[in-house]
């Protein structure tokens, strides 16, 4: 994994997402030396929405497990939804 800062990659741009759609790298992108993003290709961000999902999943499950559910009328109330 490389890193380029944020003004090298304007001027770097189309070489940047070559590299990064040919699944040769990923980039991160740095503003004054510190991380602010990353460039990848469009494989891993559909493997990093997946694991998102089932992670989602996993909270939803367990939360529905909760035994001490708050009742949704009594959620609205207290939030002013009446």
């Amino acid at each position: 994994m490389s890193s380029v800062s944020t003004a090298k990659a304007r001027e770097r741009l189309s070489t940047l997402v070559e590299r990064v759609s040919s699944g040769k790298e990923r980039v991160v992108l740095t503003r004054r030396g510190k991380a602010v993003a990353a460039l990848v290709s469009v494989e891993d961000l559909a493997t990093l929405e997946s694991i998102e999902d089932r992670q989602d999943l996993e909270d939803a499950r367990r939360a529905l497990a909760d035994p001490e559910r708050i009742p949704y009328e009594e959620v609205r109330r207290k939030l002013g939804l009446k």
